[in-house]
């Protein structure tokens, strides 16, 4: 029955036929399980037949996207977006809350109304859910659980999948953010197809979610991708990401007696200067950005030349929210690499946004329901 469901999800409009050359299935079977799953509620016979023909019609089936819904949920440090998408994985809803109090209780009540604003925006009623992913900051190992030394996370761990299942009674996985980023870049993003990668949140701190051979790497603990050690790294010394650094530099380079800069120009009230403003100079020919962004290709480089020397992965993916202006780095990034590493993985950047790892909790959602389709009886409030 998996086989046949896999193909019907795959593909669009499909006869017996069609089913019995993609599984190897005899027609009775296929029509067996066919009839099962209609009755499940996870396809739709389809009316009518695609052509001329003489005889009984062909019997023609499509899965059903609607028969059920996941929720992937995005825990970030000053805020949290829930999203609600389709059993293909199209996000129909989205909410986004921001965290006024952070105590892990105060937290998970501002979870729990981004998840309830997802599901108003897709007019979703919480029945017709069938699993949601939750992702985090923080080493998650493969039974989903935080597994050493961070009480916080631990707190909000234990509190939000308890009252997520007892208030809607879904499955609740728990995962690491940059894990499911990897998840996001290789379903749909700019990873797509490749099996051998690493993909680098690198916003406020870099953490990575590796992938080898198609499979994610979480290690005993769940601390696979942990950059904590980056302070032992010569030339890098911190896990601090492109956001914290832009920052910490552009703040250097508003020091009184420092070289004229387009920064000043942009700093905000407090004096401070952002990533977004640092590209935006340099993009207009500011030298003091330019230099601060050689000194970020060179810092990514050498961080990217030890994850190809340890994984050897295809490719790097630099992904969050500063992504898409890290575009101005690969230049640099790849000038530099070969300095680091005998084994220079290609890098690009990812066009998933700040939202990649939403994708990516939706796409962990979606296994579950598919590793567990066959054990959930599907009913109207789905439709």
């Amino acid at each position: 029955m998996g086989a046949v469901l896999q193909v019907l999800r795959d593909a669009g409009v499909v006869t017996v036929t069609d089913l019995m050359a993609a599984t190897g299935l005899v027609r009775t079977t296929v029509i067996a399980v066919c009839d099962d799953l209609l009755d499940r509620g996870w396809i739709q016979e389809v009316e009518g037949s695609s052509g001329a023909q003489v005889g009984r019609p062909a019997r023609r089936f499509r899965f059903d996207d609607r028969a059920g819904f996941v929720v992937g949920v995005d825990v970030g440090e000053a805020r949290t977006t829930a999203v609600v998408a389709d059993l293909r994985g199209r996000v129909l809803g989205r909410a986004t809350r921001v965290f006024a109090d952070p105590a892990p209780a105060r937290r998970l009540v501002t979870v729990e109304a981004a998840v309830d604003g997802a599901l108003a925006d897709a007019a979703v009623v919480p029945a017709a859910v069938l699993a949601a992913t939750v992702g985090i900051a923080a080493p998650v190992d493969r039974r989903g659980r935080i597994s050493h030394g961070q009480p916080f996370w631990e707190a909000f761990d234990l509190g939000f999948e308890r009252r997520l299942q007892e208030r809607h009674g879904w499955p609740t996985l728990l995962a690491n953010d940059a894990n499911l980023a990897a998840l996001a870049e290789r379903w749909c993003g700019a990873a797509s197809g490749v099996d051998d990668l690493v993909v680098m949140l690198a916003g406020e701190r870099i953490g990575t979610g590796v992938m080898e051979g198609g499979r994610l790497l979480h290690g005993r603990s769940g601390a696979a991708g942990e950059l904590g050690g980056l302070a032992l790294v010569q030339g890098v010394g911190s896990p601090d990401g492109i956001a914290a650094l832009c920052r910490a530099w552009g703040a250097e380079a508003l020091r009184p007696g420092a070289p004229a800069t387009a920064l000043q120009d942009l700093a905000g009230p407090a004096g401070t200067v952002e990533a977004r403003d640092v590209f935006r100079a340099a993009a207009a020919g500011d030298d003091v950005a330019r230099r601060i962004l050689g000194r970020l290709a060179e810092r990514l480089a050498r961080v990217i030349g030890l994850l190809g020397t340890l994984f050897d992965p295809e490719l790097v993916v630099i992904a969050g929210a500063v992504a898409e202006s890290s575009t101005a780095l690969l230049e640099g990034i790849d000038q530099q690499l070969p300095r680091f590493t005998a084994t220079p993985p290609r890098v690009a950047v990812s066009v998933l946004g700040d939202a990649v790892v939403s994708v990516g909790a939706v796409r962990l959602a979606l296994d579950h329901v598919e590793r567990h389709a066959l054990d959930l009886e599907l009913g109207a409030a789905a439709r």
